[in-house]
């Protein structure tokens, strides 16, 4: 068979960055590769004469717990497992670190996973590598547009009216979240995290929910952190914010999906949030133009697991959210080139008892190379199993026909499969979906699998409010949500499209998950069965 011109490329950028690596190996010394250096980290030191790198420890597995007594309180497992974190950080990182303070290198330790973050000069980078307590040394790069983008379908209607995003929101309303506020829950009791591209945290919508306004003054504190720190300048944000600041419009939209409502006295009212009575934090891991890295997400993580004030002191793990929502992938481009670079991170997240949502992506409209839309998650965190993947629908329950069809594929050349688990989990409403925007407005014409997930966000929080008990239980959360997501009526518009060996009328599939979210028919259920009491 002929290789495309696709795949000639690949070969030939393969082969150059051997051919790379083989010359700064002899450059440098025999045994200065010992540690599994990154091509791409070697290519920017050589040009550069440093490369902003991560430093992956060979531990990133879960610390061993004593097993709680029945009915414990699941905080206390929570600060356990940050104690036995940090602890292996602090002992394994130990001897990186003082090599790197005593060549005054400036670096970012992380113990939600076992990294450290560092531009390592050139000079620097033959000894690191030859060091035993180092696995691997990944890049860290900052490249622009490479999350779920919210992208005007190609046959959305332009706004008619002044006013589009007045009264009930679509996608709210297609879930069925009115009929749970009206039975008393509506995501009272229940915090979400956020990380994004930021918040305009005082838009009507998102300022009576957020967590860091008490109705007169703001609080800042734990509830806010920006994970950026070295983006281009620019008028917004700039970086190291210490006020809640959205340069993109990406994260205020999915913000609202979430929680947003500007309430009764608002004329027009918009009612575009799933659960408007919970309170939001937020974390900013891209900048204007999307961009994120491994670091910045593994940061905002670690900062949701365990928030701190603006200084970054006095850690708090009770006031970790219970939910987090996440609209966005690490690309290959943007250094998950391995994929289990941020997987510590979103699995000891979900150990502590936080439910994580994470988009499915907006590749589905890719072919590979069997000729379907198949394998298209194949990103990062949307491909670790520990993560709540959704996918994005429109207001008629079609499969929308950018959304990632599974299985989960990793990043080589050929993909890979990386787990037979069903993804996306379920999906939601994510085509022209109508929520906030800055600077204080709102717009209808968003669509991605960025606009799904915090649906499904808010529908968890519903189900929070609604049963307590449920809190700490992310498992419980999720199959809920599978169990009672809506199947009638819910189609791929790809007429027989089969992905291992699954059509979009057996349940579940790969295509569409379990089916979509359905908050009031997980409230009914949990009625029904009557386990956790309200």
């Amino acid at each position: 068979m002929n290789s495309s011109p696709t795949d000639l490329m690949n070969q030939r950028h393969a082969w150059l960055l051997r051919l790379l690596t083989m010359f700064f190996a002899a450059a440098v010394g025999a045994d200065a590769v010992a540690a599994d250096v990154h091509p791409r980290v070697l290519a920017a030191a050589a040009s550069e004469g440093s490369a902003d790198a991560i430093l992956v420890f060979a531990d990133q597995g879960r610390p061993a717990l004593a097993p709680l007594q029945a009915g414990a309180d699941y905080r206390v497992r929570r600060r356990a497992l940050i104690d036995a974190l940090r602890a292996r950080a602090d002992s394994e990182q130990a001897g990186v670190r003082a090599w790197l303070d005593a060549r005054a290198i400036a670096h970012r330790d992380y113990w939600i996973a076992n990294l450290i973050q560092a531009r390592i000069p050139r000079a620097a980078l033959a000894s690191l590598s030859a060091r035993a307590d180092i696995a691997r040394i990944d890049p860290n790069p900052q490249i622009a547009m490479n999350l779920p983008r919210a992208e005007r379908a190609a046959n959305a209607p332009a706004d008619v009216t002044t006013d589009p995003a007045a009264g009930i929101a679509w996608g709210v309303a297609k879930i069925d979240a009115p009929a749970v506020w009206a039975a008393g829950a509506d995501g009272q009791g229940v915090v979400i995290g956020g990380e994004d591209t930021g918040y305009q945290w005082d838009h009507p919508a998102l300022k009576p929910q957020y967590r860091g306004w008490n109705g007169s003054t703001a609080n800042h504190n734990f509830n806010w952190h920006d994970a950026v720190h070295d983006a281009p300048t620019e008028p917004v944000c700039g970086n190291n914010s210490l006020v809640p600041c959205d340069p993109d419009n990406h994260g205020t939209h999915t913000a609202g999906t979430f929680a947003g409502d500007d309430g009764p006295d608002a004329s027009p009212r918009h009612q575009i949030g799933v659960a408007p009575g919970a309170r939001w934090i937020g974390c900013r891991n891209m900048d204007k133009d999307g961009s994120g890295t491994p670091t910045r997400y593994v940061e905002c993580m670690q900062w949701m697991l365990q928030p701190t004030d603006l200084a970054g002191a006095n850690p708090s793990p009770d006031l970790a959210p219970d939910i987090v929502s996440n609209s966005w992938y690490c690309a290959v481009s943007e250094g998950c080139t391995v994929g289990n670079e941020i997987q510590g991170a979103v699995e000891n997240l979900v150990a502590a008892g936080i439910f994580y949502a994470a988009a499915a992506g907006n590749n589905g409209g890719n072919v590979n190379q069997a000729g379907n839309h198949c394998g298209t998650i194949a990103g990062p965190p949307a491909t670790y199993d520990a993560s709540f993947v959704v996918g994005a629908t429109d207001s008629g329950d079609a499969l929308a026909w950018f959304s990632s069809r599974g299985p989960a594929m990793d990043n080589e050349s050929p993909p890979q499969i990386l787990s037979l688990k069903f993804r996306p989990d379920v999906s939601a409403p994510g085509v022209n979906v109508c929520s906030s925007i800055p600077t204080s407005i709102y717009s209808c014409t968003f669509s991605g699998t960025s606009m799904a997930t915090p649906h499904v966000a808010g529908a968890a929080a519903l189900l929070i409010s609604a049963f307590p008990a449920l809190k700490g239980r992310p498992e419980e959360v999720a199959a809920i949500l599978q169990a009672t997501a809506i199947r009638q009526g819910i189609v791929d518009p790809v007429a027989n499209e089969v992905c291992q060996g699954y059509t979009a009328t057996q349940w579940p599939n790969y295509l569409i998950g379990y089916g979509r979210v359905d908050a009031w028919a997980a409230f009914h259920e949990v009625v029904f069965i009557d386990d956790f009491g309200r």
